[in-house]
């Protein structure tokens, strides 16, 4: 017969033996998340597997409670990507990218862009996405788009395609007579609300009231005689040399052709040809 303190002590050490097994960290499963997530757990303590946003659990089981023995049960669970069904084409739209699996479905994060048909603009985003619930993001809209002739600029002219009625992405070129200047882009097109992208103008040239001077144009100390014989283009601009009197040197003042008119600085002097004794302030050490 064992005597009853062996057997309390043998009870003891197979208690403790059990007590102090311990589950260790969960098996990983692909696209899942185990809450809580911990190094080990203690028996009794409860675990939770969970799917990754856009995949959902097939088979096996996403519970698990530690057991005694301290080894987690076999998991087999599964967690599968959603799947979209093809997408509706909106109207006035086709399909241009879209890369399905094989039974015509795709996997969520999956993509499909579209493109409106000519004459027609695009509302929306033109990129859709398969969503975690299984269906698409806002489909975009395509609209007809219709813009009026572009009117001709004052002393210049306008060029578009010959036909009855203007759409969307049309395009119209824009040109000035002689001594003007285009004032905007040479080429400009129907936009999505009808209106085209810029209103093109001609501008005057300017007529120089100086005949003789030295000026700086574009970095470099020109003759106004020779370079600007015809006049000045709109939007060109010039730096006269103007005389300090007090203190004996010469600054610059700039000068532009603003659509026919240009002011020449006040502080400037034309000097005649005959008055060679007198110093040109282009010729005076800057102060």
């Amino acid at each position: 017969m064992i005597p009853p303190v062996l057997i309390f002590f043998l009870s003891f050490l197979c208690h403790a033996a059990i007590a102090g097994r311990t589950c260790p960290k969960p098996e990983e499963l692909p696209f899942a998340v185990v809450v809580p997530l911990k190094s080990s757990y203690a028996p009794g303590e409860e675990i939770v597997y969970t799917c990754q946003p856009g995949y959902v659990s097939r088979g096996g089981i996403r519970r698990f409670i530690c057991p005694l023995t301290g080894l987690w049960p076999i998991n087999t669970l599964k967690c599968l990507p959603i799947t979209c069904p093809p997408p509706p084409t909106p109207k006035f739209a086709k399909l241009s990218v879209y890369k399905p699996l094989a039974g015509n479905n795709s996997l969520y994060g999956g993509k499909a862009v579209f493109e409106c048909l000519p004459q027609h603009a695009m509302f929306g985003n033109g990129t859709i996405t398969c969503t975690e619930h299984g269906n698409w993001t806002e489909l975009p809209e395509c609209k007809e788009v219709k813009c009026p002739f572009p009117p001709r600029p004052e002393n210049g002219f306008v060029n578009y395609p010959a036909k009855q009625v203007l759409y969307y992405q049309d395009k119209a070129t824009y040109g000035c007579h002689d001594t003007y200047t285009l004032d905007g882009p040479e080429e400009v097109e129907c936009n999505k609300f009808g209106n085209w992208s810029a209103q093109p103008s001609c501008k005057a040239s300017c007529k120089l009231s100086v005949k003789r001077a030295t000026v700086i144009y574009e970095g470099e100390r020109v003759n106004i005689q020779d370079k600007f014989k015809n006049g000045m283009l709109h939007g060109q601009k010039i730096s006269f040399f103007c005389k300090n009197k007090e203190k004996k040197c010469s600054y610059t003042e700039d000068a532009q052709c603003i659509d026919g008119t240009i002011e020449i600085p006040k502080c400037f002097k034309e000097h005649s040809a005959l008055a060679f004794w007198k110093t040109d302030a282009s010729d005076v050490k800057p102060c």
